[in-house]
C-alpha cells in the first residue's frame, strides 16, 4: 500500500524521519515549483496529478495538510490524514493576515528569515538536540522564493468546506496553529506543532490504523 506523504512549509522529508511507516511505502513528494501567484487549490491539484492516483492516500503536515484537504476536496476518492495542520481558513490565527501588510517573506533577506525561523524552535516545539539539528539543517537548505508564495497562498486559501475523506491529528498545545481554534478528529495529549518528531511513538500507531482501515474499504488502494 502506497501512502504518499506532504510535508510542512520549508521543510521536506527528515521531519517524518521518527515515524515507524513499515505498514507501508512511503512515497515522500517533492515540491514542484509553483506558477505566478498561483492558489493553493491549483497548487494542489498539479501536485496530486503530478504524483498520484485518483485513490490516493495521503499524510499532510502543517502547510502540506493544507494542501491535502484541497486535494481531498477536488478528488473525493482520495483519502487525507492531516498532522499539526489546518482544515479550513477559519483554523488559522487572524494574526497570519498581518503579512499582508508587511510582507516580509518578499521583503526580508534569506539570512533574515533563517535567522527568525532559528528562533522560531520553541513556538515549534523542538526541544532536544536532535531535533534541533534536523530543523538547524533544513533551515539551511531553505528555498526563499518557495517559501514567499507558499506564505502568500495560505494567507489568500478562501477554503470553508471540511470534506468527509479529511481526518486530522492535532496536538493541543500547538502554539503555530494553536488548539482553540482547530477541531480535531484525533487530539494528542501535549502534543505540540513537531510532534511528529517528538511524539512519533503516537503518530505512527493512528497514522497506520487510519491508512489501513481506508485501504481494506476500498479496492483501489
Amino acid at each position: 500500500m502506497k501512502v504518499y506523504f506532504l510535508s510542512g512549509l520549508g521543510a521536506d522529508k527528515t521531519f517524518f524521519q521518527l515515524l515507524d511507516l513499515s505498514f507501508c511505502e512511503p512515497v515522500f513528494i517533492d515540491w514542484i515549483k509553483p506558477l505566478k501567484k498561483e492558489s493553493l487549490s491549483s497548487y494542489a491539484g498539479r501536485i496530486k496529478n503530478s504524483f498520484m492516483g485518483d485513490y490516493a492516500t495521503i499524510v499532510g503536515l502543517s502547510f502540506g495538510g493544507m494542501l491535502a484537504t484541497e486535494i481531498a476536496i477536488q478528488n473525493p476518492g482520495c483519502y487525507s490524514i492531516l498532522l499539526s495542520s489546518a482544515k479550513t481558513k477559519f483554523e488559522i490565527p487572524d494574526w497570519y493576515r498581518a503579512a499582508k501588510y508587511l510582507p516580509l517573506q518578499h521583503l526580508a533577506p534569506a539570512s533574515l528569515q533563517r535567522w527568525f525561523m532559528l528562533r522560531m524552535k520553541q513556538r515549534l516545539g523542538i526541544k532536544n538536540n536532535f531535533e534541533k539539528k534536523v530543523f538547524t539543517e533544513l533551515i539551511k537548505r531553505n528555498d526563499k522564493e518557495f517559501n514567499a508564495w507558499a506564505v502568500d497562498a495560505l494567507l489568500g486559501w478562501r477554503n470553508e468546506t471540511v470534506p468527509a475523506n479529511v481526518f486530522h491529528i492535532h496536538g493541543t498545545h500547538d502554539k503555530i496553529l494553536p488548539y482553540k481554534l482547530v477541531k480535531p478528529h484525533y487530539p494528542i495529549k501535549c502534543g505540540e506543532h513537531m510532534m511528529v518528531l517528538s511524539m512519533a511513538n503516537q503518530i505512527s500507531p493512528l497514522i497506520n490504523k487510519l491508512a489501513t482501515q481506508r485501504a481494506r474499504a476500498t479496492p483501489f488502494s
